[in-house]
């Protein structure tokens, strides 16, 4: 629903924008059928942070623990954004994958569905 300010000519500061987040960007992570997790997870990254690091560093941490982890297949995981499906190149960069501040990324893993398959 639009709100109207009550003061003429208000302009509100937004205070997530990128610039807030010293040379990072949020974006939120999406391990798809594993609601264990409260989900999408957001983190700061830095844009230039290669995708194969997102896998190595940054979703480990976060996704870890579960007991489905250990058997992601990282091959035949399905990527995707709210653009669609994507195929990653590990050695290129979050922006050069059009990654932007607040975006989210949402991963599949065929075969794992969540804890005893509850996904």
């Amino acid at each position: 629903m639009p709100v109207k300010a009550i003061a003429p000519n208000y302009h509100g500061d937004f205070k997530d924008t990128q610039d807030k987040y010293h040379g990072q960007q949020l974006i939120s992570l999406c391990w798809e059928k594993h609601t264990s997790f409260g989900w999408p997870m957001c983190m700061p990254v830095p844009p230039e942070m290669p995708f194969g690091g997102l896998i190595e560093k940054v979703i480990p941490h976060i996704f870890g623990d579960h007991p489905d982890f250990a058997k992601i297949q990282w091959d035949q995981v399905q990527w995707s954004t709210s653009k669609g499906p994507f195929v990653p190149d590990p050695a290129k960069s979050l922006a050069e994958h059009g990654i932007k501040h607040k975006h989210q990324i949402r991963f599949r893993t065929p075969g794992l569905d969540g804890h005893l398959g509850g996904g």
